[in-house]
């Protein structure tokens, strides 16, 4: 029997990368997200099929769920990640639902629409939280407090779903991606971000993209609702 793994937020740094690493095992893969253009390319370039959606949108299970109907699933990575960076006075309530939203409502609906599969087929779950939900840095009240949720959300439902499907979640220092271009535009400023950890440089894509396929794959069996860090020790030794 062949499997598919789910990949949301495939055009992004990481995701990209999983779905490149995936392909060089002999995986097979299905895409999700919201720029067609960018993901019909990696589509392409890998042989896998893909699904145009906004996890941003009402229903947007909806048509994913009809796109694999045919096919065995055996794990998902949710991807998908923002970089919400602003002091608490200008924070406001719709900043924090659109937030959560992206990184922990959207997460929860794509596990239920996915749940029955992934435990007929003893599968597993891949979330992404961020070194600054247990790590304390100025100005990210919105992105912490959304990722902090998502760690709690992966030990629940390690617990509740367990022994069937597992659940575990990565948590990255800064990486070098689309996402974090406003804060790395700067030489000096990039340097100073990568001097910051113990590594003495930022993260790539490829670094939590190789642990994430690692999770997801039958290597792992005995790995359930952990949250571990790639963050090149910033985390634990700065």
């Amino acid at each position: 029997m062949s499997y598919k793994y789910l990949i949301f937020g495939a055009t992004g740094s990481i995701g990209s990368s999983l779905a490149t690493q995936l392909k060089e095992s002999n995986q097979d893969a299905h895409l999700i997200g919201r720029n067609k253009e960018e993901l019909k390319s990696i589509s392409d370039n890998l042989g896998f099929s893909y699904s145009v959606a906004d996890v941003l949108e009402d229903g947007f299970i909806d048509k994913i769920k009809l796109d694999v109907s045919n096919f065995n699933i055996k794990g998902l990575a949710y991807c998908v990640g923002s970089i919400d960076l602003k002091p608490l006075k200008r924070v406001s309530e719709s900043d924090l639902n659109q937030c959560m939203k992206l990184n922990l409502y959207s997460a929860i609906e794509v596990i239920q629409g996915f749940q029955e599969g992934l435990k007929k087929n003893s599968g597993s779950i891949v979330l992404f939280s961020s070194v600054a939900a247990q790590k304390g840095f100025s100005n990210h009240t919105i992105i912490a407090s959304a990722k902090a949720a998502v760690e709690g959300l992966t030990v629940s439902l390690a617990a509740e779903l367990a022994p069937n499907i597992r659940v575990n979640c990565i948590a990255p220092s800064l990486t070098d991606s689309k996402i974090s271009k406003s804060m790395l535009k700067s030489p000096v400023a990039a340097e100073a971000l990568a001097k910051a950890h113990p590594l003495k440089r930022l993260g790539e894509g490829s670094d939590s993209a190789a642990l994430a396929k690692f999770l997801l794959s039958n290597e792992s069996a005995w790995v359930t609702g952990q949250i571990i860090g790639v963050d090149g020790g910033r985390s634990r030794l700065s």
